[in-house]
């Protein structure tokens, strides 16, 4: 590979929300392959890659360029988008998917600002998917625009035009980018969930219920990452974070019903509360129950499986004391050090998500002027958030 093909797939892999995207891509779409590609009159070459169903392809990766559809795009710049080969009048006898063992297809040419055709953003699957409608087919080029847009970003910075751009310049573009990801992917979640909503209604048996239960509790999920993607974007473009805070809120209730939602939604796991909260506080009660369903979800996920995690909370002296502890292995000094930081995540294999969950929690203690300490020991990880039941200022 020729030097300027390499810094090409490179400067994709320096793309922070690639990862992202692709992964959105296989969890709305329901299709086991996505990937960026750099296309030229002669050449196909991974940049980046999402693998589910053992493709075999990873970054730097090359087909040939005449055995794909690519080729097409490379040549009349239009996107292909195919829900089912086998139905389809134009490419169910082209060897393309005769070649790859794939159903349904999805391909979108990525330009940059000035025209120049780069590659494309794509997706395979050996199974059919609904992928001809407006939602999908926007996304799609929604995401291929960003990616457009980024590697202009990323060629200017490496220019002259890099010393026109400082540091805060830089972070406000990604973080615009973020914004818009969460922002236009509310559409096509809210048809996923409108759909799966309707099939819950239905008489099915006992398999697809199964699968439409799955579909409703990934819908969950992907909304919960979009709040996070939202509220890092608020907090960081817009100064911080939103409170709608009310004077004497009662918060015991809302500290029992995050509590109760973790308990259904991790039934094999013991959560165990201790609760005297007799004072009222003045807060955003949907922040505060954000910030602890965050805290106990970080703790279940990572803290020892066989011991409960327990919350408490009280109210004495007019300081509101909100506490999450599990026990396990402790972390290290390196992630104590940048626990509290955006997208980080550990490297635990059952960790899932954008690594936003903490920070969100730093960001709403911080907007009700609270502190918010972390010990981790052999005994016990131990999160402590406290504000003043008063004045929000402790």
């Amino acid at each position: 590979m020729d030097s300027e093909l390499q810094a090409d797939v490179a400067a994709i892999g320096r793309l922070d929300g690639v990862p992202t995207i692709l992964s959105v891509i296989c969890k709305v779409t329901g299709m086991g392959f996505a990937a960026v590609a750099r296309v030229t009159d002669s050449r196909w070459i991974a940049c980046a890659v999402r693998d589910d169903i053992q493709f075999g392809l990873h970054p730097g990766g090359e087909l040939d360029l005449d055995s794909t559809i690519c080729s097409e795009i490379y040549t009349n710049g239009e996107p292909v988008v195919i829900d089912e080969v086998a139905s389809d009048p134009d490419f169910c006898t082209h060897h393309t998917p005769a070649r790859y063992g794939f159903q349904s297809y999805i391909s979108m040419p990525i330009y940059r600002r000035s025209g120049e055709f780069f590659g494309t953003l794509c997706a395979i699957d050996p199974r059919p998917a609904q992928l001809k409608n407006d939602e999908v087919i926007s996304m799609f080029r929604l995401f291929a625009d960003l990616i457009g847009s980024e590697l202009d970003a990323q060629q200017r910075l490496a220019t002259s035009e890099a010393a026109l751009l400082d540091e805060r310049e830089r972070a406000e573009l990604r973080e615009q980018f973020i914004a818009v990801l969460g922002h236009d992917l509310r559409n096509p979640l809210a048809s996923i969930a409108a759909g799966a909503q309707v099939l819950a209604h239905a008489p099915l048996d006992t398999r697809a219920s199964t699968m439409v239960g799955m579909i409703s509790k990934s819908v969950q999920r992907m909304a919960r990452l979009i709040d996070d993607v939202m509220d890092f974007a608020r907090g960081r473009l817009g100064g911080g974070l939103g409170l709608v805070r009310q004077d004497n809120v009662p918060l015991q209730p809302t500290i029992e019903q995050v509590v109760s939602e973790l308990r259904v939604a991790w039934p094999d796991r013991l959560i165990t509360s201790s609760l005297s909260m007799t004072e009222s506080v003045a807060c955003d009660p949907g922040r505060i129950g954000q910030l602890l369903s965050n805290l106990l979800a970080n703790a279940l996920t990572h803290g020892d499986t066989s011991r409960p995690v327990h919350v408490a909370a009280s109210t004495t002296g007019g300081v509101l004391e909100l506490s999450v502890i599990n026990h396990g292995t402790p972390m290290s000094p390196q992630t104590l050090a940048q626990l509290f930081q955006p997208f980080v995540r550990a490297t635990d294999s059952r960790t899932e998500g954008l690594g936003l969950g903490l920070y969100i929690v730093s960001e709403i203690a911080r907007a009700h002027s609270g502190s918010l300490d972390v010990v981790s020991n052999v005994d016990e990880t131990r999160f402590t958030f406290r504000m003043s039941c008063a004045t929000g200022a402790v």
